[in-house]
């Protein structure tokens, strides 16, 4: 922006400030010090660069000061001048930056809780970068505190995220004590540096990241993807770091029929209570013993068992349940009924 488009207004009142104030040493009257606060706070929300506006009032200096005025007085009175601009550009900066912000806030409940007019959305988004006519998604990043958007984590993870991609119609937030990372479907590369990064920065966090989604609906789809995902990797004790929603869909169609998955669980699973002990020990050895792949040696590492003790609560499951873990049928039944389980809850919670 040139000098010569900062308007001539904006200066209204500086020379005859100089040259009367100068003239005596007096200091600037009330009147005189409201005037250059609402010139400053009109430079403001004009989005005038505050480096223009001080190089104008430093030419204005040279052009009106008095010829026959005390040096020192001229820089007292361009100084308490200068000054009062400036406390009214500040204070209206920092009115547009919470108005921004609120705006921004509600626009991202809007998005992730799929509210408001489809229409007016897409023209509130696209003020903040985000055209919703593509797709998006959504990971979301949790630690062992929570955070909001004045912790220093979520201003760490911002700041490296776009000192890294710049302007590339991303938004980040937080939620719920949550990170939260928006981004077009086709720049896989941002969730995945946001899910590195989070992950540092939260100190070994756990990030989810939901399915691409076209539209504004498909931004909250998204969202509660990644965020059904984390309650499921805490439900599942799932340890890697971050996951995509789109490598775990067989849980949420293992959870859609829910009394059908309940009578599974009881079914195959219940004679397990019947157990010394409970069903608790023998449902964490199907757990190791399917996740390992059926593999006895590396199941009862896992447990912290001897193979012969791990052999044993197997054959008791045999037992118990009528169905052998080994048996690839009985192996399928007795796995999905120890995924549901995870999923419901179950033996700790009733069914």
């Amino acid at each position: 922006m040139t000098t010569q488009e900062i308007p001539e207004q904006l200066l209204d009142g500086y020379s005859d400030i100089l040259t009367q104030a100068a003239a005596t040493g007096r200091r600037l009257t009330r009147e005189e010090l409201m005037s250059r606060r609402a010139l400053g706070a009109q430079a403001a929300n004009a989005g005038y660069p505050w480096r223009v506006l001080i190089r104008e009032h430093l030419a204005a200096t040279r052009v009106h000061r008095p010829a026959a005025g005390d040096p020192d007085h001229v820089l007292a009175t361009a100084e308490q001048a200068i000054d009062a601009f400036a406390e009214g550009y500040e204070h209206a900066q920092r009115l547009v930056v919470r108005q921004e912000e609120a705006a921004r806030r509600e626009l991202i409940d809007d998005l992730l809780y799929g509210r408001g007019d489809l229409g007016r959305l897409a023209a509130r988004a696209e003020r903040f970068g985000l055209r919703l006519s593509h797709a998006h998604a959504v990971a979301v990043a949790e630690g062992q505190s929570a955070y909001d958007e004045t912790d220093p984590v979520s201003r760490d993870v911002e700041s490296d995220l776009v000192g890294r991609f710049g302007d590339r119609h991303i938004l980040l937030t937080t939620k719920d004590g949550r990170l939260v990372c928006i981004a077009p479907a086709h720049q896989e590369e941002v969730l995945a540096h946001f899910a590195k990064r989070a992950y540092a920065a939260t100190d070994g966090g756990r990030i989810a990241i939901g399915r691409p989604q076209p539209g504004a609906a498909g931004i909250a789809h998204s969202y509660e993807e990644a965020v059904s995902t984390l309650e499921l990797a805490t439900r599942m004790g799932f340890d890697q770091p971050v996951l995509r929603a789109a490598d775990l869909l067989v849980f949420p169609v293992l959870a859609r029929d829910r009394q059908a998955l309940v009578e599974l669980v009881l079914t195959t699973l219940g004679p397990l209570e019947e157990a010394r002990g409970g069903a608790v020990p023998l449902l964490d050895t199907l757990f190791a013993y399917f996740d390992t792949g059926c593999v006895a040696a590396q199941a009862a590492r896992q447990l912290s068992l001897s193979v012969r003790a791990l052999t044993y609560r197997l054959e008791r499951i045999r037992t118990l349940t009528g169905s052998d873990p080994a048996d690839p049928l009985d192996r399928y039944t007795l796995q999905t009924a120890v995924i549901g389980a995870r999923l419901l809850g179950w033996p700790t919670t009733s069914l």
